[in-house]
């Protein structure tokens, strides 16, 4: 059990480094490196709006992709040829990304944009039958409660090194591969750079699948075995009959867009509100940090206060976290004591969803007579896509209306200003993490010991019908 942990952890490191530098440096390095000189501006506007609309679009083909995952049947599982093929076209995909295209950006843009949309669309849609595939692979690997919850939160745990590693070793790569392929010296960054930092991200990303592909093995039991093939028609009808799916997905909306949105905004309340954009960067330490001590406490927890305490008690201390920045005023020192209190929670508000998610699985099976673990999982990538396409959003507008744009000084924001601004980055969050919680209080019953009740129903049901059978 301790390889399978390991591999699936593996697997979770180069799956979220992939989805922290695909979301977080491909806009850097077309604004840095890949457009220079007159035109530039446009042209990495209309790269980055590709994106958003690609991925915008992309967003509704999840439950089906989800419903193509649901209906494989190989030899290893329906998982991990979607995994493996997943890792390997989306790892040549950020490759061809983080590159000219062959020169195309200098010698022919127009050229440059209709190849650049192809290799994002065939990237993205891959990425999205590996991200929907790993995640959704929970539910095969184990049907008791306390096992997932030790493969969510080894997978939790590796995916946070992932995604924090990438912020720790991305300058050290982009300027060590600068010097080796052009060169140059100092802190330069160029598209050779770029390009050696994202062939060793898309390696990474390889390997852990690779570790997956071999390390892990679905479970065989009745209660697998009961599963249908997934009509596409049906892939919609499956999600909105499971009513426990459904509230948790809203309660996870909600929670979610609220993180995204403060977590976004707090860069621009170091430079507009404190006046020191640079003491921002320890935010980031101080969340990586946090984070690798928040997942592995998880388990523990959960098992004295169950998933509804860690979710609900884990959105109360988040509330504390948001009353204290209201407060915080100037001081750095208390910015970052409540961005502790603020983040502490998150990881596990994020595992305890996902569990029961998970647990859905079997909810919707005992409901509705059918099983859907893909269709069902792939609820979670949806919602995260969602909150990040509406965070960005709000996060403009409240930049603008807050006069937070361009050369302006924290001296040149207005009071009126500086309210519209709290309203976005604490007000607005605050209520929607409250809604959040009080769904999940009164709306889901989705307990461990439910769902403990429903696997034992489940199996002797099948074990009847097995009997009769014969």
């Amino acid at each position: 059990m301790i390889k399978q942990y390991l591999s699936y952890a593996l697997g979770a490191f180069g799956h979220d480094a992939f989805y922290a530098t695909l979301n977080t440096y491909f806009a850097i390095f077309v604004t840095s490196a890949l457009f220079v000189g007159k035109g530039a501006a446009a042209e990495a506007g209309i790269v980055t709006t590709m994106v958003v609309v690609i991925r915008l679009i992309e967003i509704a083909f999840d439950p089906m992709i989800g419903g193509m995952v649901d209906n494989t049947n190989t030899k290893v599982g329906k998982f991990k040829p979607w995994i493996l093929a997943g890792a390997i076209v989306s790892s040549v995909g950020i490759i061809l990304m983080f590159s000219s295209l062959f020169g195309l950006a200098d010698s022919n843009t127009s050229i440059y944009f209709l190849v650049f949309g192809i290799v994002f669309v065939i990237m993205d849609i891959f990425y999205s039958f590996k991200d929907i595939a790993f995640w959704s692979m929970l539910p095969a690997l184990s049907v008791d409660s306390k096992t997932r919850n030790k493969f969510g939160t080894i997978g939790r745990f590796g995916s946070t090194l992932g995604s924090q590693g990438v912020i720790i070793v991305v300058t050290p790569l982009v300027v060590y591969f600068s010097q080796m392929f052009s060169g140059s010296h100092g802190d330069t960054q160029t598209r050779a750079g770029w390009l050696g930092f994202a062939i060793v991200i898309g390696a990474v990303s390889f390997l852990g699948a690779l570790a997956t592909y071999f390390g892990t093995k679905e479970q065989t039991s009745l209660i697998r075995e009961n599963t249908e093939q997934t009509r596409f028609r049906d892939v919609f009808k499956v999600i909105g009959e499971n009513d426990q799916l459904m509230w948790l997905a809203f309660s996870y909306l909600l929670f979610a867009l609220s993180y995204v949105v403060t977590n976004s905004l707090l860069i621009y309340y170091f430079r507009y509100v404190i006046g020191n954009a640079g003491a921002y960067s320890l935010v980031g330490v101080i969340t990586a940090i946090l984070g690798i001590l928040s997942v592995p406490l998880f388990p523990t927890i959960v098992a004295k206060i169950t998933r509804k305490g860690v979710y609900i008690g884990g959105i109360c201390m988040m509330l504390i976290g948001y009353v204290l920045f209201m407060f915080a005023g100037t001081n750095t020192i208390m910015m970052y004591i409540a961005d502790a209190i603020f983040f502490f929670p998150y990881p596990m508000i994020f595992l305890a969803a996902l569990m029961t998610i998970t647990d859905s699985v079997e909810y919707g099976q005992y409901k509705n007579g059918t099983r859907n673990e893909s269709v069902t999982l792939s609820v979670r990538p949806l919602i995260d896509k969602l909150a990040g396409a509406f965070s960005t959003g709000i996060v403009v507008i409240a930049a603008v209306h807050s006069g937070m744009t361009g050369d302006a000084k924290p001296s040149d924001i207005t009071a009126h200003g500086m309210f519209i601004f709290h309203s976005f980055i604490f007000y607005m969050p605050m209520i929607l993490l409250i809604v959040a919680a009080l769904i999940y209080q009164f709306k889901i019953t989705l307990s461990e010991k439910k769902h403990a009740e429903i696997v034992r129903e489940l199996e002797k049901k099948l074990e009847t019908e097995k009997a009769e059978a014969k």
